[in-house]
């Protein structure tokens, strides 16, 4: 059996200080403050010294494989558009060893540092580069042994039916254990929405898998697909294993139709995952009123789509809250989309932190959510599974 104590802790969502009691990877008990343990403790001791505990931190939507962190600094070079970004990501990775294992676990190191303990990645899929990058993914994450846990989703970022060899691609992935099947833009980039969706549920339900699809496409064009998804997630029985990603057409609707949408969105049980746009920012508060889980990631972290990014998702719910509003309400609201309401999109159960919840936690000194995510302060402790995984900046 193994013990934690976290001495003299301010919890989110707790009244006054406690002493935190963690058994067996689980928070086993919140204690009156200088009690000291339950009787025949021997575990490990961690004074906190009044600073806030905050859930763990969840990535919702990352793209690991495509990270050159750690490496050499690349110019960006990509063309204009969504298929100028593919075609370089494309034609550049062999020149940059893309997926890289090496890259792919610096990046998770700081993710963990930052206080990140799970993260749902989009691994790309199509005829040239195989299965590699769920291979990387996979020896990446064994390298950090347990520090933090990952999901993965096969994804067709070239395209699947104008991409002949994918389908099979996605299958295969299947077949090897990935968790989840991703789409692109049924409409958009693959032309045949109903072909596409067709595929994506199809292969879902044959192996099990959830569905997350990224959908850029805006305008009527977009609310249109929204309305697919959700039908399609009513018919087949899917509630709370789909997720629509980027969702930008909600963000843009007109009033009703938004409103329409979540109505709908809220009845089928399908999450959205959101990456703090410049536009089509979704709206947190009518989705949270509404019963929709929605989940804040970091994309992609300083890779051929874009040079930006860190991994830390304290700084992604900052950029979150300053385009969503500046009272704590709505800041706590950017800091629960990347920790409670990223778990319950991801479908994470026990996310804490409460008696009974997994004990994957950070630890910063703040004096409340709000204040953690507008200062951003070094992560004191970052627990998983109560294992201390990383300490001021350092992995444990």
């Amino acid at each position: 059996m193994s013990e934690l104590l976290l001495r003299d802790a301010r919890i989110q969502g707790h009244e006054g200080p406690a002493d935190l009691l963690i058994r067996d990877g689980r928070i086993a008990a919140l204690l009156t403050p200088g009690a000291g343990g339950p009787d025949g403790f021997a575990g490990e001791v961690e004074d906190l010294n009044g600073r806030l505990v905050l859930p763990g931190l969840v990535d919702g939507h990352a793209h690991l494989d495509k990270t050159l962190w750690g490496g050499p600094w690349v110019p960006h070079s990509s063309g204009p558009g969504l298929m100028g970004k593919i075609r370089n990501g494309q034609e550049r990775r062999p020149e940059l060893g893309i997926p890289n294992a090496d890259h792919i676990a610096a990046l998770l190191e700081n993710m963990i540092v930052c206080g990140t303990t799970h993260v749902r990645s989009h691994v790309d899929v199509d005829p040239l580069v195989g299965l590699d990058s769920v291979e990387a993914v996979r020896e990446a994450v064994g390298r950090l042994d347990g520090r933090i846990s990952a999901e993965l989703v096969a994804f067709p970022q070239a395209g699947m039916l104008i991409s002949p060899g994918t389908e099979t691609l996605l299958e295969e992935a299947l077949k090897a254990g990935v968790e989840m099947i991703g789409g692109l833009d049924p409409a958009g980039v693959d032309r045949d929405p109903v072909r596409h969706l067709d595929v994506i549920f199809g292969l879902a339900g044959r192996y099990g898998a959830g569905v997350d699809i990224h959908l850029h496409d805006g305008g009527t064009l977009g609310t249109w697909q929204f309305e697919l998804i959700i039908e399609r997630t009513r018919a087949l029985g899917l509630g709370g294993k789909v997720t629509i990603s980027h969702g930008f057409a909600l963000g843009d609707a007109d009033p009703a139709t938004r409103d329409r949408l979540i109505e709908g969105l809220a009845g089928a049980g399908i999450a959205l995952a959101t990456i703090a746009p410049a536009r089509g920012t979704l709206p947190l508060r009518a989705l949270t009123e509404a019963g929709v889980p929605v989940a804040l990631g970091n994309d992609g972290v300083r890779d051929l789509w874009s040079p930006f990014g860190t991994g830390d998702m304290l700084e992604r719910a900052f950029f979150q809250a300053r385009g969503t509003g500046a009272r704590d309400e709505d800041i706590e609201l950017a800091l629960d989309a990347a920790t409670r309401g990223a778990a319950r999109a991801l479908g994470l159960e026990g996310h804490g932190p409460a008696v009974g919840d997994r004990a994957d936690l950070v630890v910063v000194d703040a004096r409340n959510a709000a204040e953690a995510v507008c200062v951003r302060p070094r992560r004191s402790l970052v627990v998983k599974a109560g294992r201390i995984v990383a300490r001021d900046g350092r992995l444990a």
